[in-house]
């Protein structure tokens, strides 16, 4: 792989409202276009009001660049750093436009998903385009940095945080029945079939639990939106849940593989609803933070930055192969649009 010369990297991700005036701006952002009742932005803003309206996936990023700046610092990369939003503030069209203004001419990017899907990769493809587009030939070169679900620190990074977890439980796991179950965003199937989704969170969920001494989990798909007569991937988390006691289950890590922070879809699905039902069901639940700003992940992302930089041999877990860079054109396609907001947040 030859080498680039790049001026900027750029942190993008999904945005978030940070305050109960925000909630119902942001959710229009999200669902523009899709015909979504009134009524369904009502009820799932009202998820919003249990924690004062705020999603954490903006502290978040916050805090990731902040961790980044100074990691990119002390490794010597003086790039300048910006992030930029699908839906909520700082929108990524302001963020690039800033960027030209600037004079960045190439800059790498950085998306928060570690997978490869139309909505965690293709969509921030035309996101960026479509942010771009307006500033004719002004407008910077931005080129996403591939996929990271199989590269080895975060894989580590994954193997810590369900350890901890794990060390949590009011027993020791290896006295009492207990059940590792890795979660990710559910998808519709009709978009699953069509990327590597589903086997990159399986090859994940195994390296994870294999690396952690883990000798049963499963894997499970939460926060599904659209109508209901549309299938997407299963089992649920909830219906997973319910189905442990009756094997004799009695302590239960859920681990957001899936997710790389703390946004809503984790704090309230897992925290609240999943909390809530494993309470009902006796079962002792830990949930498994997130990458977050663990100091191994901020590492990783800066790796994958030098990796581009210098054209560096791809890290990844041994056995496994990098995701192309640039992604082929025929991955991922868009899908067919959806009528209905299921439990869709960030």
């Amino acid at each position: 792989m030859s080498s680039t010369t790049y001026d900027a990297v750029l942190l993008v991700s999904f945005g978030g409202p940070e305050g109960r005036e925000q909630v119902m701006p942001f959710l229009e952002n999200v669902t523009r276009g899709r015909n979504v009742p009134r009524q369904r932005l009502l009820e799932v803003a009202e998820h919003y009001e249990r924690f004062g309206g705020a999603s954490p996936i903006n502290a978040q990023c916050r805090r990731l660049l902040g961790a980044l700046r100074q990691r990119m610092d002390q490794r010597g990369l003086a790039l300048p750093l910006y992030w930029g939003n699908r839906n909520w503030h700082p929108l990524l069209e302001h963020t690039v436009a800033q960027m030209a203004t600037d004079g960045v001419r190439r800059a790498l990017a950085f998306v928060t998903s570690a997978y490869s899907s139309y909505s965690s990769c293709r969509q921030y493809l035309e996101d960026l385009q479509r942010a771009c587009r307006p500033l004719g030939e002004r407008a910077p070169r931005i080129d996403k940095i591939r996929p990271f679900y199989n590269h080895p620190q975060f894989v580590e990074v994954m193997r810590l945080r369900t350890v901890e977890a794990l060390r949590q439980l009011p027993s020791p796991a290896q006295e009492v029945p207990t059940r590792v179950v890795f979660t990710a965003h559910s998808l519709p199937l009709s978009q699953a079939r069509q990327c590597a989704y589903v086997e990159q969170l399986q090859e994940l969920a195994a390296w994870v639990a294999q690396a952690a001494g883990v000798p049963r989990w499963d894997l499970v798909y939460q926060s599904r939106s659209g109508p209901p007569q549309v299938p997407w991937l299963e089992p649920d988390v909830l219906d997973h849940l319910r189905s442990l006691p009756p094997q004799g289950v009695r302590q239960v890590v859920l681990v957001p593989l899936g997710f790389v922070s703390d946004h809503m879809e984790v704090i309230y699905d897992l925290d609240v609803e999943a909390g809530e039902l494993c309470r009902e069901l006796g079962l002792a639940m830990v949930r498994a933070g997130t990458a977050g700003v663990h100091p191994l992940f901020v590492e990783m992302i800066v790796d994958l930055i030098q990796e581009r930089l210098t054209g560096a041999e791809p890290a990844c877990v041994p056995g496994s192969a990098p995701w192309p860079q640039p992604c082929p054109e025929d991955c991922c396609p868009r899908p067919q649009p959806q009528a209905a907001l299921g439990r869709s947040r960030r």
